[in-house]
């Protein structure tokens, strides 16, 4: 089955992901993408209130209920410990899914040869598609693609995705969660009083 893999610290999950995920799976004819939350974040440190592990799984899980594409996958929380993507597509790969697209944004694909864990190993396990959040991006990102295809054999493809340019910090930061998270996540936050720590 073909499979694109997103994943990320979800802190909290919001609409643009929704929106890269679906742009990749319409392009590329995706069966279904797993979002994935990390367990720990291994270039960087959760922030001062932020949702716990648990909170963050609840809320992915809400945000993929409604879409039939759409699967919460905890492998990252299962595995403990330091979450690489390699790891990752490794477990994914043991479990039998042999054909994944791994779904990464325009900063990601740029250093992806020089802070990613195995990135030869990675384009093996994996195709990948670069969400581009305009078109200024693309031109650097076309230029990345093809150094990734000459030096590691990797088979990546350029998605545009021209809604929803935010962040998960643009979230917490801005409180704004029932503009840019989904409504089910939205009334979790509220109900659960998430994120009170960022804005007060």
């Amino acid at each position: 089955m073909k499979t694109g893999v997103l994943g990320g610290t979800f802190n909290p999950p919001h609409k643009g992901h929704l929106a890269a995920a679906n742009a990749v799976r319409q392009a590329l004819g995706l069966e279904r993408v797993f979002f994935i939350p990390t367990n720990l974040p291994p270039h960087k440190r959760l922030p001062e209130g932020s949702a716990t592990t648990a909170q963050r799984c609840d809320m992915v899980r809400l945000m993929t209920e409604p879409y039939p594409w759409a699967e919460f996958c905890d492998v990252e929380i299962r595995r403990g410990g330091a979450s690489y993507t390699v790891d990752t597509l490794r477990a994914l790969h043991e479990s039998g899914e042999d054909d994944l697209t791994l779904i990464v944004g325009t900063d990601m694909l740029l250093s992806f040869d020089r802070s990613w864990r195995a990135p030869d190993e990675i384009v093996r396990l994996a195709g990948l598609a670069a969400v581009a959040r305009g078109t200024e991006d693309f031109p650097a990102l076309e230029t990345k693609a093809d150094e990734l295809r000459k030096t590691l054999g990797a088979k990546v493809t350029l998605v545009q995705c021209p809604v929803l340019p935010i962040s998960s910090t643009d979230v917490r930061q801005q409180g704004t969660f029932e503009a840019l998270t989904p409504p089910a996540v939205a009334a979790y936050i509220r109900q659960n009083r998430l994120y009170q720590k960022v804005f007060g």
